[in-house]
């Protein structure tokens, strides 16, 4: 039998003419991050803000499926804490860890803790598939893009591929929704790093960042992400996800599937 002809559009898709790709949640994710050496998972609101604040603490981190009814199985077996949604949070009177950056950099209720399970529906799913594809993982924010960059550049200069996944949320129905500030995260970091062959769609993103820096904050706070927080009580999560550049934590994905930093 004939050896199959290869799809030409997979390897279209896959963008990978280029050494820096980008492409959009769980199902872009496995088509740029096959045979890349680095994937950088963006989730500004908010699994790869409140990541990179929970590492900056000194806690490791477990990503993990949105709503699988074994995490807390999965948690107590590691001996972790398993972080609770933002409305399960504010129900407990502040005393659970849970997906909110601003309730992760306080102290009530992770004062102590040093080991979490933090589930989410977009970041944290893509960290947990991407976990077994050969690819190192790292997390990357508006907090620590620069750091992220840096920790890129030589690996890029040595002529590793790097796979940019901004996570994207959801809409009712389960479909992705292109998020506007994982699209400027993304390009956050992307900017920083210059160097590397950039796909057309990563030189977007960057582009897009660039677009907004001089006013980014008040972009985070006006996009529909932003918005939606703040509607519901957590504008402080959206002003603690736009700082720039306030971390020099790089979290990476170890062979355990936790989370910690980067050496």
């Amino acid at each position: 039998m004939a050896d199959a002809v290869p799809d030409p559009r997979i390897a279209a898709h896959a963008q990978a003419g280029h050494r820096v790709r980008l492409e959009w949640g769980p199902t872009g994710s496995a088509a740029v991050a096959a045979g890349a050496d680095v994937a950088v998972v963006v989730d500004v609101l908010s699994f790869t803000t409140t990541l990179t604040v929970a590492v900056e603490r000194g806690i490791t981190v477990h990503p993990y499926r949105w709503q699988d009814e074994r995490a807390a199985e999965y948690a107590a077996s590691l001996g972790a804490v398993l972080a609770v949604g933002r409305f399960e949070q504010r129900e407990a009177g502040g005393s659970a860890v849970s997906l909110s950056p601003a309730a992760m950099a306080g102290v009530e209720g992770v004062e102590g803790v040093d080991r979490i399970v933090l589930p989410s529906p977009n970041g944290s799913t893509i960290c947990a598939a991407l976990a077994g594809s050969g690819a190192q993982v790292v997390g990357a924010c508006l907090r620590n893009r620069a750091a992220v960059a840096a920790w890129l550049a030589p690996r890029v200069a040595a002529g590793a591929t790097v796979a940019v996944v901004p996570a994207g949320e959801r809409w009712p129905d389960g479909s992705l929704r292109p998020a506007a500030e994982d699209l400027w995260g993304a390009g956050a970091v992307l900017d920083a790093l210059t160097q590397g062959d950039l796909s057309p769609e990563a030189a977007l993103a960057r582009d897009a960042f660039r677009a907004v820096e001089a006013g980014l904050a008040a972009a985070l706070a006006g996009c529909a992400g932003g918005l939606e927080l703040a509607a519901v009580g957590f504008a402080d999560d959206v002003r603690i996800a736009a700082q720039l550049d306030v971390s020099d934590v790089v979290p990476l994905l170890g062979p355990d599937g936790a989370f910690r930093p980067a050496a």
